[in-house]
């Protein structure tokens, strides 16, 4: 009778009983549930890229990623397959049997271990091969960037190597390198595991000492030796060609980029740190020759370990301390004039175009008068409290919604105006019953927008409306042909249509009756067969889909309609503006402008952001119809060298801008996310001097809020306005951002960026007298706080159970001067509605508060020739308001009546100040006493 160790090792023929096949049913469920719905979701997304016209991105991708993980899977198979091979040389592999016991005896137990090794190693690498594979696929976008790389034609001032090494090569190195690495250590631990298995590696009791004793065969030795020199080589290459290029993306305390010390000590020691890791290796074959493989071993790893710890860490650290830091500006002088260049080209604010405004003095009636487009276009609706009071008067239904409220220019009645913009959007989880119908057949889309001046309000305080209601109505030579919203910043769920069940359009007015509608804009991916219907049931996890009998051949599915999300999965190589904005074309459609970036963090010496960021295009303008759905992308900034390499990855993608329809691009805009980047950045880096960067002698910042405190929102005071600038002739629509110097609160500079035309992205800084003073943003909140009739208006209001809510203060350039705008909204405790009640105008120390603004500019400044009448209270834009001359002489006496009230407040101020020995305010209040008293001399009595 044979024993279980003379058996042949084979496994019973299955059985096909009842329980078998259950068995085989279960799994085929699991298999079915595990893999069947990501094969649906690729599928569907395959449908979906082909629909919207962006299929070659999709394809691209799949063919990028199998060409690069079948090329690393393979060659990471051969790779560890025959290191394998070689630790298993002379071991049988057809089978585990062990002929007799007398064989068992002598060596059963190590030749079953060999030969179960010997029968593994196919399929285990294999397995490994497939996770190479997958990992290695996941970088096929540096791949492709790198065989399409496009120089920049900016060369670093270290290794003259163009911008484009950094940004397109080094990754890919990267890539290989890491690759390579991860497949040398899993061969040798592979042969390790192997050779232990085999008996060639291991330990052993000494016959006199009666000690362990470790001990490996000359054929392990050899093979291991190989395996480790080829990893310490591999180290010694990726110091060359990825640590030491990348010294110029470090961040450092002083500066971004290589110090110094870096230039100096840290190149030539990664140099010799490399011929360390090269000689270590060489060490490391030459004792395993021997047969002191573990002796070697230490000597190598131990060499490049000290080496790396003295000649990266301790040398460096201590010349810093003792011969750099003594001396820092000038050992990093030209480290910093490298940082400062290539951030302002890294960020494009190399080119600002500088103005100085000479004058100081205030502002007059007669600079009033002529900038008359600036006045009618302050905006004194925040969007905050305007999106409030949108959702409660313009919401019509529960389940329409407004998420958000943009600043746009369109031109009416022949004149440039600002307008806030507001889509009304469905919003699926307010419906009163949330079914399947409801949600996917019925109520499929938003309707109209809601639209009007940024500076105008009823006479109950609410904002006016030129567009408003359902279906829109529009007061303004301004019509909406197109209301329905079908894609938009709410539309995260699917819809199928048309089907037999009715669209909702909007609700008629007559009782409960409704207005419905069939969608015709043929977007979306057909349901006309059974295996599409069971497709999308499955990428859906909806039964209903294959259930229902709505649904005919002509409904198709309409998926991915949030505009930002479809922009990202059409264009997934793009970041993306987290603020899409929609405009009204010429025959009434809606359509989404949604800004897309070229972005890395690679470039050398360049400042970057507290991502990492230090370079920054917005290269792409992506366009969405509100109803249809059509997505097409626009190339903005076509000299961009990472734009051009994608575009050669992609052709045909990016259509240019001079495709874009004119009435679309006439609402193209600068994006705030770029020009707040590039403003807080310029606050720093226009000083081009290293040794007055060094110092931070001229720096400025984002202005403080009031009481000291500074935003922690990156687009602070950063507004959009319609406005002439200084020296021009023509209003245009500008984003502007003011400065004040470093820990102090004076203004030192506003920054533009221009909106219009053959201006677009262009940068330009108006940079105040540095002799004089010029109130900041947070001097005027102080002086807005000491102002007896605010202070004693806002005390009432909050004491009959009523909130004031305070609005931005607006920053607004008149000639070379600057304004004040605060709006004051009220709003009733408990109550969903802010009304716009005040406006405080601040100029210099002048105060004046009023229900309008132009009412407030009449305090401030006299006079009313070309204030705006219609920014006061109306529906619709009017001209100056007629019989407004003959109100001069009392607006003129009003104004020195002010003045005299000023004159006097400045005294008593002075009087005070003298009394407390602060002779400071006490020389700025009599400065301030005799420039009124100028002014008042100068008016007519």
């Amino acid at each position: 009778m044979n024993t279980p160790i003379e058996r042949e090792l084979r496994l019973p023929p299955p059985t096909r009983g009842p329980s078998a096949i259950v068995r085989r049913l279960i799994i085929a469920a699991a298999l079915l549930l595990v893999f069947v719905p990501p094969i649906a979701a690729r599928l569907a997304d395959w449908l979906w890229y082909r629909d919207v016209g962006f299929e070659r991105v999709f394809l691209t991708k799949i063919a990028a990623q199998w060409v690069l993980g079948l090329a690393a899977g393979l060659g990471g198979f051969i790779l560890l397959y025959v290191n394998a091979r070689i630790a298993l040389r002379g071991v049988a592999r057809k089978n585990l049997h062990i002929r007799d016991a007398s064989e068992w005896a002598a060596s059963g137990p190590k030749v079953l271990v060999e030969r179960l090794a010997a029968w593994l190693v196919l399929p285990a690498t294999l397995f490994i091969s497939v996770i190479l594979a997958l990992a290695a696929a996941s970088g096929w976008r540096d791949l492709a960037q790198f065989f399409y790389r496009t120089p920049f034609g900016v060369r670093d001032p270290v290794f003259s190597r163009d911008v484009a090494y950094y940004v397109f090569t080094i990754p890919m190195v990267q890539h290989v390198l890491t690759f390579a690495n991860m497949a040398l250590w899993l061969s040798l631990v592979i042969a390790a595991v192997i050779y232990i298995a085999r008996g060639d590696v291991g330990a052993v009791v000494g016959e006199r000492t009666n000690a362990w004793r470790f001990f490996i065969t000359p054929r392990a030795q050899m093979h291991l030796a190989a395996l480790g020199a080829a990893l310490l080589t591999l180290g010694a290459v990726r110091v060359l060609f990825v640590d030491v290029p990348s010294l110029l993306l470090g961040r450092r305390q002083v500066l971004f980029g290589a110090t110094y010390t870096d230039l100096q000590l840290r190149l030539p020691m990664f140099r010799v740190l490399a011929a360390v890791m090269v000689i270590g290796a060489v060490v490391l074959v030459w004792y395993a020759r021997k047969g002191r493989l573990v002796r070697g071993a230490a000597l190598a790893v131990g060499s490049v370990i000290a080496a790396a710890f003295v000649l990266g860490g301790v040398v460096p650290t201590l010349f810093q301390r003792l011969a750099v830091q003594p001396n820092e500006l000038a050992r990093e002088t030209a480290q910093i004039q490298h940082h400062i260049t290539a951030t302002r080209q890294a960020w494009g604010i190399d080119n600002v175009e500088r103005r100085e405004l000479n004058s100081s003095r205030p502002i007059s009636v007669r600079e009033i008068e002529a900038n008359q487009v600036t006045i009618r276009n302050v905006r004194l609706w925040d969007r905050a409290p305007l999106l409030q009071t949108y959702g409660q008067i313009q919401s019509i239904r529960t389940y329409y919604d407004f998420v958000s409220v943009d600043d746009d220019r369109y031109v009416i009645d022949g004149e440039l105006r600002q307008v806030l913009l507001a889509p009304r959007e469905l919003n699926t989880a307010s419906l009163p019953t949330r079914t399947f119908i409801n949600e996917h057949l019925t109520y499929t889309h938003g309707m109209g927008v809601t639209l009007g001046p940024s500076n105008q309000v009823t006479a109950e305080g609410l904002p006016v409306l030129w567009i408003k209601d359902l279906p829109p109505a529009s007061s303004v030579p301004m019509k909406i042909s197109r209301p329905q919203i079908y894609f938009g910043e709410l539309s995260n769920d699917f819809i199928m249509a048309p089907s037999r069940q009715k669209e909702f359009d909007y609700p008629s007015g007559q009782g409960d009756a409704a207005v419905y509608s069939t969608y015709d804009g043929g977007a979306g991916v057909s349901l006309n067969s059974f295996w599409r219907r069971l497709l999308f049931a499955f990428r859906f996890g909806s039964l209903n889909i294959m259930l229902s009998s709505d649904l005919t051949p002509a409904t198709r599915v309409l998926f991915h309609r949030d505009v930002l999300e479809r922009a990202q999965l059409a264009l997934p190589f793009l970041r993306f503006d987290p603020d899409p904005y929609m405009v009204i074309t010429t025959d009434g459609r809606l359509e989404w402008i949604i800004d897309a970036y070229t972005a890395t963090d690679r470039y050398p010496y360049a400042q970057p952001l507290a991502n990492g960021i230090n370079y920054m295009r917005n290269s792409v303008k992506v366009v969405v119809d509100a109803y249809t759905g059509a997505t097409r992308a626009y190339l903005a900034e076509p000299q961009d060298p990472m734009i051009r390499t994608l575009g050669r990855i992609y052709p045909g993608l990016l259509r240019p801008l001079s495709e874009m329809p004119a009435d679309i691009r006439a609402h193209v805009r600068y994006p705030g996310t770029l020009f707040a980047a590039q403003s807080s950045l310029y606050a720093t880096f226009h000083m081009t001097n290293p040794e007055t960067f060094y110092h931070r002698e001229d720096q400025w910042q984002i202005p403080a809020i009031g009481g000291g405190q500074r935003s922690a929102d990156a687009e602070a005071f950063m507004r959009h306005i319609v406005m002439r600038l200084p020296g021009e002739q023509a209003p245009e629509f500008i984003l502007m951002r003011p400065f004040t110097p470093r820990q102090k609160d004076n203004l030192a500079a506003w920054m533009v960026v221009r909106n219009d035309g053959d201006n677009y992205g262009k940068l330009r800084v108006y940079n105040f007298p540095r002799q004089s003073l010029v109130f900041g943003p947070a001097q005027i909140v102080n002086r807005i706080n000491q102002d007896t009739d605010v202070a004693q208006q806002i005390s009432l209001w909050d004491q009959r159970g009523s909130e004031v809510i305070r609005g931005e203060l607006l920053v607004i350039p008149i000639e070379e001067s600057l304004i004040y705008v605060q709006p004051l909204y009220l709003r009733a405790q408990g109550g969903q509605i802010p009304e716009l009640k005040r406006v405080v105008v601040a100029h210099e120390s002048r105060v004046a508060m009023e229900e309008t603004l132009e009412a407030g500019l009449q305090r401030l400044f006299g006079g009313t020739r070309g204030v705006p009448a219609q920014a006061a209270r109306g529906d619709a834009p009017a001209a100056t308001a007629p019989g407004a001359a003959e109100t001069a002489p009392a607006a003129s006496s009003a104004a020195n009546a002010q003045l005299i009230r000023d004159a006097a407040t400045a005294y008593e101020r002075a009087r005070a100040a003298q009394r407390a020995e602060d002779w400071a305010a006490y020389g700025t209040e009599m400065r301030r006493l005799g420039e009124i008293l100028r002014r008042l001399s100068a008016r007519p009595q």
